[in-house]
């Protein structure tokens, strides 16, 4: 029986200590659900061995040098506020070329944050869909023109090139590996254990710089959405629209809409598609029911209309996407 899959963490000097530290956090916490034991192997390297700085007050002493990435199945970049030719000129320093240039062919190549710079100077992401930090998008387009940056995204997924954008999406992008691997039911226990939501919904843009609204005039917050959500979870294979949802919250229908896009960074119908599209993906994981029948029970209705909006939300079929991630698993 094959071990667990190897994942390699490349920390180049100034490394950001929390992205650091996510694969090890959410891909080691993925455990098989039949034995328990480890789905990742999750291994720290630098590009001599020897302990590099981070972005606080610390530095970091790991077990590897550059021949990790040799014999890893998965090598991660997390971002370095020591930043070198790779975030100013778009090149690569000798010794992080030579790095990279040991990692297998077929190995997936996996950023968080400006870990993309690196990604991008090597050539990795030339006429791929990438993401990184919405603040640094100006630079990335000037230094790497053909890469087809959307900085609006939490992250990318290209099959064996993943990128994610600003610090905490690395969280996001870890776990749909974990979830694309080995289905959303591991996924799931692995964010309960680390306390943070299976699927975040909204892209970067509800996270750029805006003004934040004062308080209402009588010094307390106007209701929120977060009601009227749950009341939907609970009620996805019906007819909802946005009279019943804005009535759930007490609101006009203007002013749940207003609210809900403050709050969601999306609008009611989007969120609506995307809660449909994950219970669809679940159902298709986790049971023998009918594309019919997934469709009536995740809300969608038709067959037709789940193909349509399964392709939008995931760019798959259902019956590849049950093909797929049952074979994960299995």
């Amino acid at each position: 029986m094959a071990g667990p899959h190897r994942v390699a963490v490349l920390a180049l000097d100034g490394v950001v200590a929390f992205e650091l530290a996510i694969p090890s956090r959410i891909m080691g916490s993925a455990a098989d659900p039949s034995g328990g034991g480890p789905l990742y192997e999750v291994s720290t390297c630098t590009l001599d061995g020897g302990p590099v700085a981070t972005s606080a007050d610390f530095r970091v002493s790991v077990d590897h040098g550059p021949e990790l990435l040799e014999e890893s199945d998965t090598v991660i970049v997390p971002a370095a506020h020591q930043r070198g030719e790779w975030f100013s000129e778009g090149r690569l320093p000798e010794p992080l070329a030579a790095a990279l240039a040991r990692v297998r062919p077929g190995t997936r190549m996996v950023s968080i944050c400006t870990g993309a710079f690196v990604l991008a100077a090597a050539g990795l992401l030339d006429g791929r869909p990438a993401t990184t930090h919405w603040h640094h998008t100006d630079r990335f387009r000037a230094l790497f023109p053909k890469v087809l940056l959307d900085p609006d995204v939490l992250f990318t997924d290209d099959g064996d090139v993943l990128t994610s954008g600003g610090v905490a999406a690395g969280v996001d992008l870890c776990l749909h590996i974990v979830r694309r691997d080995h289905g959303s039911s591991v996924a799931n226990q692995v964010s309960r254990r680390c306390i943070v939501p299976p699927w975040r919904d909204g892209g970067q843009s509800q996270y750029v710089e805006l003004p934040v609204p004062p308080p209402n005039g009588g010094g307390t917050e106007p209701p929120g959405t977060a009601a009227a959500r749950a009341w939907a979870l609970a009620r996805l294979h019906e007819p909802l629209g946005l009279r019943e949802l804005s009535a759930q919250a007490g609101m006009s229908v203007r002013t749940f809409t207003r609210r809900f896009r403050d709050e969601v960074g999306t609008s009611p119908g989007q969120w609506l598609v995307l809660q449909r599209a994950e219970r669809a993906r679940q159902l298709l994981e986790t049971t023998d029911m009918t594309v019919d029948q997934v469709a009536r029970e995740s809300g969608f209705g038709t067959a037709a209309s789940l193909r349509a909006h399964l392709h939008t939300v995931l760019g798959v079929a259902p019956t590849a996407y049950r093909r797929t991630f049952r074979a994960g698993r299995s």
